[in-house]
Formats: structure tokens, C-alpha cells, sequence
């Protein structure tokens, strides 16, 4: 199977997983793991970052 982490499938396949891992000293690891053993990783975001792109979001349609 090849993905990519910008463009995920809408549906997955029955069996996969999404996996976090945590390690000492606060490195997180996150990936998404599919039946036939393929290993996507995804991007190391910080959720400060995630939500304040959504709150600039809706502050621009005025809500």
C-alpha cells in the first residue's frame, strides 16, 4: 500500500491500527499501522499548533 500522511484514505482497511508511542525524555511517536504490516508515520505536531489553526478559522467566518 502506498499513502502518504497529506493524503490519507478517507476509509481503512479492517485491522488498522494508529499507534502512539511515548519514549523517555518526551519524544512521542505516532503512525498508523495497516493489516499487511505496512507502517505509515505522521508528522510530529504540536497541539497548540493544530488548535490555533482552528480558532483563526472560525474567527474569520465570525463566529
Amino acid at each position: 500500500m502506498a499513502y502518504s500522511a497529506s493524503r490519507l484514505p478517507a476509509r481503512f482497511p479492517v485491522g488498522t491500527k494508529f499507534v502512539i508511542e511515548g519514549r523517555a525524555g518526551g519524544d512521542v511517536s505516532r503512525f498508523i499501522e495497516f493489516p499487511d504490516g505496512t507502517k505509515l508515520r505522521l508528522p510530529k505536531r504540536p497541539a497548540a499548533e493544530v488548535s490555533g489553526r482552528r480558532s483563526r478559522a472560525k474567527s474569520k467566518r465570525g463566529h
